[in-house]
């Protein structure tokens, strides 16, 4: 089935008419429910006699099996992280590569998936390898043209997060396997929001902060681990994710077993009564309405966005080398410093992100958001 546009979601988030949010890639507002359902969180541990052992594991399973539907694979290869460094440390911990093999990384990628391989070259002598950003914005070409012998492993994302800038995963991740080289995707600017094909990418790990496309807090974030790297080494050798840890009076007959598959990689006190349940409300909610009619939903305010742009005398990047729900729009004079700040006073918010002014807006806006933004704009270019 074709996917279709959504109406407008305004209703379900606490925005106020006379504020433009357009600014997801920053981070998302919370549905209605979501806060209530975290409230609710709050109160259940605020009675922590009505708590039994099995509550520390229902809601665990829950953003199991959801986090699975929106990525598209099995339970078991999904574990919960803190934070994207935190993915991103257990595929460190799990890969390894010989000192004359390189690491490739993107000209100003996000600082999350770029620190952890910086590590990792100092002290094992493999080399670090930056991508430059392409004069045509076309990432996949340059980083194809990148990849070579050498190569043990591309850590990069679905878009990149400064101007939505498009990497085709699948094309990537197929010339890396013809030299047997890993690939780590940091997706948390595009998971809930942008399709993707976990078997046809086949990456190593995918991880993704919850708190941006994913409609969930802060603190909270998924990690995808391909079945072959499941008996690793996680991070942290905690309690909660042994074989039989639910059983309490149990927890002092010791064992090395885990649970199974990428359980062994959740984060120690996992079962966070207040996270767990806005969780649920926001991919409960994403898959509800649908990652493609999301995709296509957005698509269709960032091209009018763009449009106007480009009627305004901004440079908007080829729209075939963008995801369609970001958009990076540079202005003729270069970016202002106070920019974002005086459009906050006029309660339109956007992110600068290197030379670019980020817009990502979501189904919550509308018509008007878009006219205020350029109303704004507009004496600043």
């Amino acid at each position: 089935m074709a996917p279709t546009a959504l109406p407008n979601q305004r209703s379900l988030f606490d925005i106020p008419q006379d504020v433009a949010y357009l600014n997801c890639a920053y981070m998302s507002p919370l549905l209605h429910r979501a806060i209530n359902a975290g409230i609710g969180g709050m109160r259940f541990k605020g009675q922590p006699w009505a708590i039994t052992p099995a509550d520390f594991f229902s809601d665990v399973e829950i953003v199991r099996g959801l986090a699975a539907i929106i990525i598209g694979c099995d339970a078991n290869d999904i574990s919960l992280v803190p934070a994207t460094s935190y993915g991103i440390a257990t595929a460190m911990q799990n890969l390894s590569f010989a000192t004359d093999q390189e690491i490739l990384v993107l000209e100003e990628q996000f600082p999350s998936n770029v620190y952890g391989w910086m590590e990792l070259a100092r002290r094992s002598g493999v080399k670090l390898k930056t991508v430059a950003r392409p004069a045509d914005g076309d990432w996949t070409q340059t980083i194809l043209n990148a990849i070579n012998s050498k190569t043990a492993l591309a850590a990069l994302p679905h878009c990149h997060w400064t101007d939505g800038g498009l990497i085709d995963l699948e094309l990537v991740s197929a010339s890396l396997r013809k030299y047997d080289a890993a690939l780590v995707v940091d997706a948390t600017q595009s998971l809930g929001a942008m399709p993707l094909d976990i078997n046809r990418i086949q990456p190593d790990f995918l991880v993704a902060s919850c708190y941006k496309w994913l409609l969930g807090p802060y603190s909270t974030g998924i990690l995808y681990v391909a079945p072959k790297h499941q008996n690793g080494q996680p991070i942290e050798p905690g309690w909660a994710n042994r074989a039989g840890s639910d059983n309490f009076t149990a927890l002092v007959s010791y064992t090395d077993e885990y649970q199974a598959g990428a359980r062994r990689f959740d984060m120690g006190e996992r079962s966070n009564f207040a996270l767990l349940p806005p969780m649920i409300v926001g991919f409960q909610q994403i898959i509800d309405w649908g990652i493609e009619s999301i995709q296509k939903t957005i698509t269709g305010m960032t091209d009018i966005i763009a449009s106007r742009a480009v009627e305004n005398g901004l440079k908007v990047g080829n729209r075939s080398h963008r995801a369609g729900h970001f958009l990076g729009v540079r202005l003729p004079g270069g970016v202002p410093s106070n920019l974002t700040v005086e459009l906050a006073k006029q309660n339109v918010f956007v992110s600068v992100r290197g030379d670019s002014v980020r817009i990502t807006p979501h189904l919550y806006n509308n018509s008007d958001d878009v006219d205020r933004l350029f109303e704004f704009l507009a004496p600043h270019l």
